[in-house]
């Protein structure tokens, strides 16, 4: 598939699990048959949001694999490529490349403190192990966060570095930053669930990697948000945003609460993640079923529900 420039949503695929734990296929394969009816940018997986950090090696080959014949190259497929290890996710890279991905992303490793150069070299180790585009994920909740100018110097190095993920609050001055330097040569694209679209979409956000279930809510806000029609942008966002915000406040939370959506709609056959995940409460039980009765409420008012 010859890769066009990514503008939209890019879902980050879950990986459905039965209730031995083991990897359900067929819920897999119906995500990814789903982003495409919806007519998604891309799709990513093994990421954070597919529990990738719970996942074997030969289980992150399988799900790619999957995805990828899955697709039949009716969407461009995303292998991520996640290792503290530079040479080991360099490995991973080039396998992904051979398995027929169209492009890389890898998250950079946030364990332990790290310069920026230490960084920048992690970044080319693995940009340089493959020809396809590279995304790179900055994805460190409450800790520091890439600037402007290793931005610049990654991708003038390293030129196949065509996509950054941007996930830290206020991010929307950092963008801007990032434009002035490089212009159109980088794809910038939000992350946290976008939370933060609204206010980056005016300062050239490319697009947003959300998870699955209400991928195709915000793909509407997305293109409602750049044809300039606001009112009803802001509407709809505000509609879905307690969904949002009540996710994020933890991440095996929001691994649940996205897995229990797509069991109601008929995307999974169970919600389960793997252990070790958070232990819900009754209450918060029943706040998750509360939002998603609001969210199919929503999709059906934007006639979003019927499965195509």
């Amino acid at each position: 598939m010859a890769v066009q420039s990514i503008n939209g949503i890019v879902p980050v695929i879950p990986i459905p699990f039965g209730e031995d734990e083991s990897i359900d296929v067929r819920s897999l394969r119906a995500a990814v048959d789903f982003t495409i009816s919806r007519n998604m940018a891309a799709i990513c997986l093994p990421a954070y949001g597919s529990e990738f950090y719970k996942l074997s090696e030969s289980e992150r080959e399988q799900v790619i694999g999957l995805a990828i014949e899955q697709s039949k190259k009716r969407i461009p497929v995303i292998a991520q490529a996640n290792h503290a290890s530079a040479k080991i996710a360099a490995g991973l890279a080039r396998h992904y490349q051979t398995m027929g991905a169209d492009l890389i992303s890898f998250a950079l490793p946030r364990q332990f403190a790290s310069t920026e150069g230490d960084l920048l070299r992690y970044c080319g180790r693995i940009a340089d192990a493959v020809a396809l585009p590279i995304l790179v994920q900055d994805f460190n909740p409450g800790g520091p966060t890439i600037s402007p100018s290793f931005c610049a110097s990654l991708h003038n190095q390293h030129p196949n570095v065509a996509y950054l993920k941007l996930e830290a609050p206020m991010s929307v001055d950092k963008l801007m930053q990032i434009r002035d330097q490089l212009g159109d040569a980088v794809g910038l694209l939000g992350g946290w669930g976008g939370y933060y679209m609204l206010e980056a979409i005016p300062a050239g956000l490319r697009g947003i990697m959300p998870g699955v279930p209400i991928c195709d809510l915000l793909d509407r806000v997305y293109r409602l948000r750049k044809a300039g029609e606001n009112a009803t942008a802001y509407d709809l966002f505000a509609a879905v945003l307690p969904f949002i915000a009540f996710s994020l406040q933890d991440f095996e939370t929001f691994l649940q609460i996205e897995k229990r959506l797509m069991v109601r709609r008929g995307l999974f056959a169970t919600a389960r993640c793997r252990e070790l995940t958070r232990t819900v409460s009754e209450a918060v039980g029943r706040h998750m079923d509360f939002l998603i009765d609001q969210i199919v409420r929503i999709l059906g008012q934007q006639g979003l529900m019927r499965q195509e």
